[in-house]
């Protein structure tokens, strides 16, 4: 059994704030196998990432968040840019053709991209898994949801903490039923459905920090692109 974050970001994405060294040396802090860096329509920091992570004694799984037409996916196991803005149908399959597998976070939060109000049941039901505990939901009422149907259509389930600084990396983990330590392994065991989650919510002022240091980093990206 193997412990492993799913949904983080770097100071890449544009919402993020650390460097994928000190995600990578949370990761190992906190006793983790594994981490996949996920940035927002990113891949560079997440390949990083990867390739450095044996140094920390971690497994690296490449990886991003793509945004698609309908919202929020992160690609697993990719080493290529999944381009944003296609449908939520093309983005699973231009996922599946670069090797990866699609893990649908949040789904039923539309305030954070959810996919669920824009697409159908039929729809959501063909990702490889679905995230039903992301520990960044204050009243839990959408993890709850999510897990609902991902037990109902007998879906793989995953948890992500979607940490966006360095400290909450491993607040919410998914436990992965086995022993191999490569991220094909690690992805195999998700896709069959031998995992169970772990995590607490992230405390509410800590969400607050990271939500107004992300808007902060959003403007400043907003004024270097127009400069």
């Amino acid at each position: 059994m193997l412990s492993v974050e799913l949904h983080s970001h770097s100071s890449l994405s544009y919402d993020g704030r650390d460097p994928v060294e000190y995600l990578l040396e949370q990761a190992a802090a906190v006793g983790l196998d594994a981490l996949a860096v996920t940035d927002h329509d990113e891949i560079d920091a997440s390949l990083e990432a990867a390739d450095i992570a044996p140094d920390y004694g971690l497994v690296g799984i490449p990886g991003m968040e793509v945004t698609c037409a309908a919202g929020h996916v992160l690609a697993l196991g990719v080493r290529e840019l999944i381009p944003a803005g296609l449908s939520y149908d093309e983005t699973l399959d231009r996922i599946h053709d670069a090797g990866g597998i699609a893990v649908v976070p949040h789904p039923f939060q539309k305030s954070r991209h959810g996919v669920a109000p824009h697409i159908s049941r039929a729809q959501l039901a063909a990702a490889d898994a679905i995230e039903v505990y992301n520990s960044r939901l204050l009243t839990g009422i959408a993890n709850q949801r999510a897990e609902r149907f991902a037990k109902r259509r007998e879906l793989p389930m995953t948890a992500g903490s979607d940490a966006h600084i360095s400290e909450m990396v491993g607040q919410a983990v998914t436990e992965v039923g086995t022993d191999i330590r490569t991220p094909d392994a690690i992805l195999e065991a998700i896709t069959e459905g031998r995992t169970s989650v772990v995590g607490s919510k992230t405390p509410w002022r800590i969400s607050f920090q990271q939500a107004a240091g992300g808007a902060k980093r959003r403007v400043k990206h907003a004024l270097t692109d127009f400069l």
